[in-house]
């Protein structure tokens, strides 16, 4: 007999005295047998002269004895088949806790052990399992980075607690349509998502306490998100992940320390150039307290040249540090753009809008001369560094694109630092400057990867 038990309370059964299947179904032949030969001596000597009785006789008594037999020995064979397909089937529904007994000591024995053993070590691989998908799934919903799953019909499949709260006011996102969720989300966000790489945009501050995306620290200044995808087959379908990162902490506490060390740089430069000004100064009061006056002239054209150096060192930081408010004037689109182009070589994609611009011409040109000249040393041809300016609901939007080599997501998670750069001989506030420019202008700024190639920059400023 065998009965259901829970998996793991079977122990190794002793082998010291063992019979196998074999040897019993011998014995049971061999009763079978002896149960034949007994049924026709028994006959024979009641009916001693009639052989057809006998044959009668032994068929009836012998052949319900002989399935009797069988029956009893097969019987707990066959409900430990049926119990095993029962445990199988446990299994096929992820369910390992059963088990089987078997109280012989035969092959089957061995065949129930190993049944045994395998539920056990599928018991213990889909608890580490759950246990692993516990801990993924706890690490995922708490990562303060904003993680949004899409399948390929555009329907979300995942969202942690990051991104229901950045993108449902905290209600859950599973099931809803991606366009039907960004329907309600910033349009600096909706135009991050559509533009189908990933980018750096800015959502500004009436808009993070509307729609409370931010931290529970409200402030003023705009905030900075960081948008990434990555395209993957899972379960045989197309899926595609964003990930969308708050970059304001963490660029403030970055510019901080970028501050500091711009500092260092200023007083090292500073005590470089009043170091030996001042050593001079000193030489010639001494020639002329000794009417040596020879040397005058070669002293006070070092002097000079360190001053000139020490101001155009110091007008660098300064013109970043001290950007003075935008004086607005009016000026057509066509005529800015064409000032544009007698100092860059660029394209112009659309149409100019005909309607006047308010902003400070000079900041403004600064501003977008930056940026073309950062698309132009992007590694794009020149033919392939355009500008765009289209009317939008919010005012108009300037883009400037390029099909250079674009920005890893660590260059562009810093590329509005002040003062960083990629490029051996740069000043690293080319972004940094534009994005004051367009703030003081009450606009924001967005960087994206291009599908193909290169990198596009858009301006929204405010009418």
């Amino acid at each position: 007999m065998h009965k259901a038990n829970q998996a793991g309370q079977n122990p190794k059964r002793k082998r010291a005295r063992r019979m196998s299947l074999a040897a019993r179904f011998s014995l049971l032949l061999i009763g079978i047998l002896s149960a034949a030969l007994a049924c026709v001596m028994t006959a024979a000597h009641f009916f001693p002269h009639d052989n057809l009785l006998i044959a009668a006789t032994c068929l009836l008594v012998f052949i319900p004895i002989s399935i009797a037999l069988v029956r009893a020995q097969l019987r707990p064979i066959l409900e430990l088949f049926r119990a095993m397909s029962g445990t199988v089937l446990s299994y096929q529904d992820r369910d390992f806790s059963f088990g089987l007994h078997w109280r012989r000591n035969d092959e089957l024995a061995d065949l129930v052990d190993a049944h045994n053993e395998l539920g056990q070590v599928l018991r213990e691989q889909r608890l580490d399992l759950v246990q692993r998908e516990l801990l993924l799934d706890s690490m995922l919903q708490n990562t303060p980075v904003a993680m949004l799953l899409v399948g390929m019909r555009g329907h979300i499949v995942f969202g942690n607690i990051t991104a229901r709260q950045l993108l449902n006011h905290g209600r859950k996102l599973e099931g809803h349509s991606l366009e039907e969720v960004l329907q309600q989300v910033s349009q600096s966000l909706r135009e991050a998502m559509a533009q189908g790489g990933d980018g750096l945009f800015t959502v500004s501050a009436d808009t993070v306490r509307k729609d409370a995306v931010a931290s529970a620290e409200e402030s003023d200044e705009d905030e900075i998100y960081h948008l990434s995808r990555r395209h993957f087959i899972l379960n045989g379908a197309e899926h595609e992940l964003f990930l969308i990162r708050h970059l304001t902490v963490e660029l403030r506490r970055q510019e901080v320390q970028t501050w500091k060390k711009v500092i260092r740089v200023i007083s090292h430069e500073l005590n470089n150039s009043l170091a030996p000004v001042a050593s001079l100064a000193n030489s010639a009061g001494a020639l002329i307290s000794r009417g040596q006056y020879e040397r005058l002239p070669e002293i006070m054209k070092t002097i000079e040249e360190r001053a000139q150096h020490l101001e155009s060192f110091i007008h660098g930081y300064a013109r970043f540090a001290k950007l003075p408010t935008p004086r607005l004037e009016s000026t057509s689109w066509q005529h800015f753009i064409e000032r544009l182009q007698s100092q860059i070589h660029f394209q112009v994609h659309g149409h100019l809008p005909e309607d006047i611009a308010q902003f400070d011409l000079a900041q403004m040109e600064q501003a977008l001369l930056n940026l073309l000249k950062n698309a132009l040393e992007s590694g794009s041809s020149i033919d392939g560094v355009s500008l765009e300016v289209k009317p939008i609901v919010e005012g108009v939007r300037i883009e400037v694109a390029d099909r250079g080599t674009g920005m890893s997501d660590a260059v562009m998670s810093n590329a509005l630092v002040p003062f960083y750069s990629t490029k051996r001989h740069g000043t690293g506030l080319g972004l940094a400057l534009t994005r004051e420019i367009i703030e003081a202008h009450g606009g924001r700024i967005s960087l994206n990867n291009r599908e193909g190639g290169g990198l596009i920059v858009s301006l929204i400023l405010p009418t």
